[in-house]
């Protein structure tokens, strides 16, 4: 799936409040007939966008995926797209079975704003020292406790993730931050762009970077960047899942 966050609190249902999850349930259920519950592969928060969302949902009908794509994108609102679908198997996780998820920071370092990119991107108009961010970004990868990158754990027991891949590009005046892991905690993402954008700017040293990390105290990397410029790009499987489009 792909959508626009910006008028969405977030994937998760929520009551009284429009959400990525209730739009999909709403139109399997005048596809279908049936109230299905989805279950997505990653809870994006309110304003996050996705390009390689996935979800899955049990049903009894017999369209095949090609109907099932073109019927629930009449019935969703332009803001959200089904972008392939197939069958699974019914012992498939949608959540559990995925090795790892990528997301991408949008930073819009330019002396002026845009438009263009108003809702898709953070504006940072102090130049930003790509090199530096990619020197922290090395403290990052393996596996390490990301406490202090958190805001709030939940019911989470274990603050330890392991970061694949973790690396800051800059073309023009769009810096990127792009980030693989096997699994985020809440607003890790954000709260590691927050810290880096000070490492950029020369605000934070990476003696002082490492510290923070090391520390693993809650909260404690912030300020959190904003929601606007955070894309979950895609969902990895151990096994290619054969999309229809």
């Amino acid at each position: 799936m792909e959508y626009d966050g910006r008028n969405y609190y977030g994937f998760q249902w929520q009551a009284k409040l429009p959400t990525i999850q209730s739009e999909l349930e709403e139109a399997i259920r005048r596809v279908t007939g049936e109230s299905s519950r989805v279950i997505a592969a990653s809870r994006t928060d309110t304003g996050v966008h996705a390009r390689g969302q996935v979800v899955s949902f049990r049903t009894k009908s017999s369209l095949t995926p090609q109907v099932f794509i073109r019927a629930l994108n009449y019935y969703l609102p332009r803001a959200i797209a089904v972008m392939g679908a197939c069958k699974v198997s019914m012992d498939f996780n949608v959540r559990r079975d995925a090795v790892s998820r990528e997301y991408d920071y949008y930073i819009l370092n330019s002396s002026t704003r845009s438009p263009l990119f108003e809702g898709f991107a953070y504006f940072v108009p102090k130049k930003l020292n790509t090199r530096i961010m990619n020197k922290a970004c090395k403290f990052l990868e393996g596996e390490h406790d990301f406490a202090s990158f958190a805001t709030a754990l939940g019911k989470l027991r274990s603050t330890v993730r392991t970061v694949y891949n973790a690396r800051v590009t800059k073309r023009d005046d769009m810096v990127t931050y792009n980030v693989t892991a096997n699994s985020f905690l809440p607003h890790q993402v954000r709260n590691t762009v927050g810290l880096l954008i000070r490492v950029g700017s020369g605000k934070v040293g990476l003696d002082e970077f490492h510290q923070i990390m090391e520390t693993k105290l809650l909260g404690l990397a912030g300020p959190t960047a904003p929601a606007c410029g955070l894309f979950l790009t895609k969902v990895n499987y151990p096994g290619k899942l054969e999309l229809a489009i």
